[in-house]
């Protein structure tokens, strides 16, 4: 998928949210969640769509421990849910409103610092 800039800033800007210690929190936790790359990927390839924790292991190479792990601490996040099936459990975003946010923030990061990913692994682009 290709990432643009994004638009212009509207001549009429929404009223800004007042933080509360509350709103601090969840970004803090937010933070914390994506502060690690394996975390961050986990979050972009569920966008896309669901998945096992194996597969999941499997596509980034990591321990299915280690993926346990990431998982537990994105649940503690609440940025995803657990949906069990069977004797397996599936992954996926806990609310819709996360995959688009993920693209917009996704697209600011570009935008601000386009030079973050270049190069021949780079799908930015």
């Amino acid at each position: 998928m290709a990432l643009t800039a994004p638009p212009a800033a509207p001549t009429a800007a929404p009223p800004a949210v007042t933080a509360t210690l509350t709103h601090t929190a969840a970004l803090a936790r937010l933070g914390a969640a994506l502060s690690d790359p394996t975390r961050a990927s986990i979050l972009l390839m569920l966008r896309e769509a669901p998945a096992y924790p194996s597969d999941l292991a499997d596509a980034l190479g990591v321990s299915r421990q280690s993926m346990s792990n990431h998982l537990a601490c994105l649940r503690g996040c609440g940025l995803v849910t657990a949906v069990p099936e069977g004797r397996r459990t599936w992954y996926r975003l806990a609310d819709g409103h996360l995959a688009p946010a993920l693209d917009d923030l996704l697209r600011v990061v570009l935008y601000v610092d386009p030079g973050c990913c270049s190069g021949d692994a780079c799908t930015c682009s």
